[in-house]
């Protein structure tokens, strides 16, 4: 059987889907599976709909906009794999205690590539008692930029994922501000389908689910630089240790599930900011948009007792 499965986009902190297929764990589910990256990250919904794409990784922001925006879609998220923000708050002076209050005065350069990492931070400057608007904001850069402008000393602060943070830490030109997984379970990335294609497909997809939940497990007890090792290949540019160091804090942050259940905790908090930001103006239920039968029925035939994602 094959699943085509399609990437938002190479990211590390998509390690465990690397890790499950340089490590063979569809194969040992009699999965063949053929990998996709998706066009533009904006588009990755659209291959689900037109029915060329089976599976896809990415942010349930996309499902939660794709529900708005096409009438009648039935896309659904299961299986968790990314439970906390990834992104970094890098900034070119140490900032020992940092408080949102801190942003205030000086330039901050944020992702532009994707819109959840500045969706959710809004949301974390919000409830601080700031108004996100009053921030000086660079916004049309991307992360290579902006880690450029960090060393040029034209911004004060970037929002970058790894590698960027390891790179600007090697460079001597940044020190971590604030990691946005301390924030607490963020629902950041799953699989999603079609909720008639999981229907008609469920048992190919609950070996999909568990492939992924025997990766987690390996990728929560193997040392950062054997994470880094086997997912190499995936990103040949980027200097062992500097992805080393990315595993390194991933892990520690536990950016990682534990279990490919998607927590409601994660979703709402997620949602919450989405409507927040004026990203979408309904945002699906978590009853409406998750599915966790399969990730149930995997975790359920664990011997080990189950860990839950917090």
């Amino acid at each position: 059987m094959t699943i085509a499965i399609q990437e938002t986009l190479r990211a590390v902190f998509y390690a465990p889907f690397y890790s499950a297929l340089a490590l063979g764990a569809f194969e040992k589910e009699g999965v063949e599976v053929v990998l996709k990256t998706s066009p533009r990250p904006s588009d990755a919904a659209r291959g689900i709909l037109d029915g060329s794409i089976d599976v896809t990784w990415g942010g349930p922001l996309r499902v939660i906009k794709t529900r708005e925006e096409v009438p009648g879609c039935d896309i659904v998220c299961f299986c968790e794999v990314v439970t906390r923000d990834p992104f970094v708050l890098v900034g070119r002076a140490p900032c020992p205690g940092f408080k949102m209050a801190d942003l205030a005065g000086a330039t901050l350069a944020t992702v532009s590539e994707v819109p959840t990492p500045w969706v959710c931070l809004q949301n974390d400057i919000r409830k601080s008692g700031m108004d996100p608007a009053s921030i000086r904001r660079i916004a049309d850069q991307s992360m290579a930029e902006n880690v450029e402008s960090l060393r040029g000393g034209q911004v004060d602060v970037i929002q970058v994922f790894e590698p960027f943070v390891a790179e600007a830490i090697a460079a001597g030109v940044g020190h971590v501000w604030y990691a946005a997984a301390d924030r607490g379970p963020t629902s950041y990335t799953t699989f999603y389908a079609r909720r008639d294609v999981v229907d008609a497909r469920r048992q190919e997809f609950v070996r999909l689910v568990r492939a992924i939940y025997r990766t987690q497990k390996w990728i929560h007890r193997a040392p950062p630089a054997e994470i880094a090792q086997v997912v190499a290949d995936y990103f040949p540019h980027v200097p062992a240790t500097w992805l080393t160091a990315a595993m390194d804090r991933y892990q520690s942050l536990g950016v990682w599930g534990k279990n490919p259940y998607l927590p409601r905790s994660g979703y709402e908090r997620l949602r919450e900011a989405i409507l927040a930001a004026g990203f979408a103006r309904a945002a699906a239920s978590y009853d409406d948009a998750v599915y966790n039968a399969m990730a149930s029925e995997v975790v359920g035939e664990d011997d080990e007792p189950p860990v839950v994602n917090a």
